[in-house]
């Protein structure tokens, strides 16, 4: 192996990040760092399809909100399509040796904001409640969300854990992803796609089906 590139998230390196998925990539990274190997750290933001799928989850249940502990935190929505660029491009640069990218989106948004844009493209009027992280933990606990990777997800509306989400949440709320250093275009020679363009055109921009295997 001459170079690992790895795809970790941002503020991975804040030992502060509250984030429970942060732990695996700030140890990840301090592990690669501490060998010879050459390497290219990509700190992706929040991808913007797993909030973009959340959203038409609710307008296809009904529902006339969608409850978050974001606060008023902002985010750096990326897509998965700009992530998998990024990393195709770290993979064909030979220029790029022991370093650390942030591959951050186009602008920072709060969870409100990205509901206005939202609503706006869609016709749906989908409001945000903020809630406290326990009061987050409870209301995924009603519908069925499993807090970690051994509960049953056959009956989850949602395929992922709660403790993955509301952690997250927090750290959004904290400030740790709000990082207004990208390195995107400078690496890729192209702006990244915007949170609207992602809603006029959502049907690319959804998660898909997600199975959880043993």
């Amino acid at each position: 192996v001459g170079q690992v590139i790895y795809t970790s998230v941002l503020s991975a390196g804040n030992p502060f990040n509250p984030s429970i998925e942060n732990r695996d990539h700030g140890y990840t990274e301090a592990l690669i760092q501490n060998t010879s190997l050459d390497y290219i750290f990509l700190r992706n933001s929040l991808f913007a399809e797993a909030f973009i799928t959340d959203y038409y989850r609710a307008v296809n249940n009904g529902e006339t909100k969608i409850e978050k502990n974001m606060g008023d935190g902002r985010v750096w929505f990326i897509s998965r399509q700009d992530a998998a660029l990024a990393a195709a491009n770290a993979l064909n640069n030979d220029l790029l040796h022991r370093e650390v990218l942030n591959i951050n989106g186009i602008e920072p948004l709060t969870y409100t904001d990205f509901l206005k844009i939202a609503n706006e493209v869609s016709g749906n009027e989908i409001k945000y409640v903020k809630r406290t992280d326990e009061e987050l933990y409870k209301y995924f606990d009603s519908i069925g969300v499993p807090r970690n990777t051994d509960g049953d997800f056959s009956k989850s509306p949602i395929q992922a854990t709660s403790e993955g989400m509301v952690t997250f949440g927090t750290t959004v709320r904290a400030g740790y992803l709000d990082v207004p250093v990208s390195d995107f275009s400078k690496l890729t020679g192209r702006k990244p796609l915007t949170v609207r363009y992602m809603f006029q055109h959502q049907a690319d921009f959804q998660l898909g089906d997600r199975h959880p295997t043993e």
